[in-house]
């Protein structure tokens, strides 16, 4: 099979495919002993042999999925110019170069995906293909049945109208509510801003879905390795897009019992970092959190204090 030079070198995982070019660019590659400087030089994995500096490129890396919980307070980036906190200071080290699937904001926590499947990555981020993503959100003052219904049949912004959104109360406090809300659209706080148009400041987010994949009980700062079931619910999404330009219905969790047994996930051991977790002592919040709970995966996870606690199942 012919494939793009640069392409081979990202799916080797030694670097992004910007980065590779650059390489290219610059001479540090060598295809067959010779320096090829051309950008979209093609090659055949299995017969052409790739060298950077020297060093031989391996033409493939097994799949990794990573679900984290990132808490408030990362950027999500694996490296920040500004030196803040990244989710790359939360999740395993691995041998391949893995990357966010889509974006949380800074202050917001919940349930981030990490993969070196552009495949997926893109599957699951692009608008076209409706895949869900879920958050609890908490809001000053309570919203009314007709400020929902306006959040169901989209809000007017700055950038246009958004898409219909799935709507039902979660729990109401003394001067806050919560709402858990799905989307299928990714704009830049999108959220913040369909809650601001109807006059209420949102004070928490968290997301707890994402298309087939749940946040279930995982702790804040941990992270693990998807399980079996989840990896190949995940390939499902890339099954259902592939050679279309729009999906028939969402991508929901019955892809997750739907999906078949996989050989090729591995789940090693990951960590959690030394993360503080935020309290909250209302009755509302502890029921939003726990209504993030029922979903319980079989994956590992590794606590601070170094123990580790595995599943069976």
């Amino acid at each position: 099979m012919i494939v793009r030079l640069q392409k081979v070198i990202a799916a080797s995982g030694v670097a992004s495919r910007r980065a590779a070019e650059a390489m290219i660019r610059d001479g540090h590659v060598t295809v067959n002993g010779k320096v090829v400087r051309v950008l979209g030089t093609c090659i055949d994995p299995s017969k052409d042999h790739v060298k950077i500096d020297g060093r031989h490129v391996q033409p493939s890396e097994p799949e990794v999925f990573v679900l984290l919980h990132k808490p408030s307070g990362y950027v999500t980036t694996m490296d920040d110019p500004q030196g803040r906190p990244t989710v790359a200071d939360l999740v395993p080290k691995v041998k391949v170069r893995v990357f966010p699937v889509g974006r949380l904001d800074y202050d917001t926590e919940g349930l981030l995906l990490l993969t070196n499947n552009g495949k997926v990555a893109q599957a699951c981020v692009h608008p076209r293909y409706h895949v869900p993503k879920t958050y609890l959100v908490k809001v000053s003052g309570v919203c009314t049945e007709e400020e929902i219904r306006s959040l169901e049949d989209g809000v007017a912004l700055d950038d246009g109208m958004t898409a219909p959104a799935t709507v039902r109360k979660s729990g109401k406090a003394k001067v806050n509510s919560w709402l858990e809300l799905t989307i299928y659209e990714g704009r830049k706080h999108q959220i913040k801003r369909m809650l601001e148009a109807l006059g209420h400041r949102v004070v928490r987010i968290k997301r707890i879905r994402f298309g087939p994949i749940e946040l279930g009980d995982l702790p804040v700062g941990a992270s693990r390795f998807a399980t079996d079931a989840e990896a190949n619910a995940l390939r499902s999404v890339v099954r259902r897009t592939a050679g279309t330009r729009s999906v028939r219905g969402p991508v929901t969790s019955s892809d997750l019992q739907n999906s078949r047994s996989a050989r090729d996930t591995v789940s090693p051991r990951v960590r959690q970092a030394k993360v503080p977790a935020k309290r909250n002592s209302s009755s509302a919040g502890r029921k939003a959190r726990s209504a993030s709970g029922n979903a319980r995966p079989r994956g590992r996870v590794v606590k601070g204090n170094g123990r580790t606690r595995t599943r069976k199942g």
